[in-house]
């Protein structure tokens, strides 16, 4: 497999294109900040990564994933000179809420709703003329599997040329007090593998890619050359390090590459102590002796959860890594937990280092797993 990137598009709390983001991720700032869109007295984890688009503070309005959505995608068309018609090419995105919020403020009596304000389809349409539009529902692994499902429409006999692969989510009253109910102590803030973790906040955020079955004649971001799905099953809530460690395997043998060629790793890193703790046992297994080559970070540090949308918004900061051999660090990661140790970790300031091939990671509820590995665009 080796199809072409495109086009990138991205909005999260701390950037309102790709650009933004890279350039204040690799800052380390932060769009941790005070809950603006819905009453914070009602919760104990009083600060989430919002994007700041709503009319007043405590002013919540329906439709904010869609219109996320719309700007990443129009983005990634931007700039793989699709424009606005969309009309022949078929968008597939990936949330793990879709349009939740809105339906939590019609059911508070605050706004009108109908059917197809939840669907992504109508807006797709509306904008882009986008005539096949399918959204995928998969948890925090959503948008990557997503790609996957992007990937496998392109080698198709009667594929078309391209397809947008997106995904989504925002902020939630329903997913964040849940979030903070399952820890005895509310999260502070999103520190990905520190000893000192507390769990993990969510963030708005979207990001798209072109993805095309040869980009000769175009800008090319990057090239795709393997991407793994599984769904273990373990627990509803809790990941399993061999499951996970299953999909890293499967996308490794997709890609034809072994551990030693891996320059990064964009990791899931929510902050949570299940996750984490999964995510770096598999890591350490797969890699085995390669274990302190790759370079690591996880961005959630500096964007929040963004749940669904998180996987590609991985790829598309992991493509600009890649492009100006510099990685944004994790912030808040000061004491690594013990089954990280010897991990190549980017903390304090960005990292500069020419690097060819990476691995993205993203785990969802139920045990949903999907890795992917990306090559340079150059």
């Amino acid at each position: 497999m080796n199809q072409a990137i495109t086009g990138i598009g991205a909005v999260a709390s701390i950037g309102r294109d790709v650009d933004e983001l890279f350039e204040n991720l690799c800052a380390g700032k932060t769009g941790h900040a005070p809950l603006r869109g819905f009453d914070r007295a009602n919760f104990r984890a009083r600060h989430a990564y919002e994007v700041d688009n709503r009319p007043a503070e405590g002013q919540d309005v329906p439709g904010r994933a869609s219109a996320l959505l719309l700007d990443a995608v129009a983005q990634a068309a931007k700039g793989a000179g699709l424009g606005e018609d969309l009309s022949g090419v078929p968008v597939l995105v990936g949330t793990g809420l879709r349009e939740l919020r809105s339906l939590e403020l019609w059911w508070r009596g605050e706004h009108q709703l109908t059917e197809k304000d939840l669907d992504f389809g109508p807006v797709l349409r509306e904008r882009f003329g986008a005539v096949q539009a399918h959204t995928f529902s998969n948890a925090c692994s959503a948008s990557l599997y997503a790609l996957a499902m992007g990937s496998d429409l392109l080698a198709q006999e009667d594929a078309p040329d391209a397809v947008i692969v997106a995904g989504v989510d925002v902020l939630t009253e329903s997913m964040h007090g849940l979030l903070e109910r399952v820890h005895p102590q509310a999260p502070d803030r999103v520190r990905p593998f520190d000893r000192n973790r507390t769990g993990v906040l969510m963030g708005d955020g979207a990001a798209a890619v072109v993805l095309r079955r040869d980009g000769f004649g175009e800008q090319v971001h990057g090239r795709l050359r393997g991407v793994a799905v599984n769904c273990d099953a373990y627990h509803a809530t809790a990941p399993s390090p061999e499951g996970i460690a299953v999909a890293m395997r499967e996308a490794h043998r997709m890609a034809q590459v072994t551990p030693a060629d891996l320059d990064l790793v964009m990791l899931h890193g929510t902050g949570t102590l299940l996750n984490d703790e999964a995510e770096a046992v598999a890591l350490a297994e797969v890699l085995g002796a390669d274990r302190a080559r790759p370079l690591m970070t996880a961005v959630k540090s500096m964007t929040g959860h963004t749940s669904g949308g998180s996987g590609l918004l991985n790829l598309v900061v992991g493509l600009r890594a890649l492009a100006e051999s510099r990685v944004p660090p994790t912030v808040g990661l000061d004491d690594p937990v013990d089954e990280a140790a010897g991990f190549r970790f980017v903390t304090g300031a960005p990292h500069n280092e020419e690097m060819t091939l990476m691995q993205l990671n993203a785990f969802g509820f139920g045990g949903i797993n999907a890795v992917a590995i990306v090559e340079a665009g150059r």
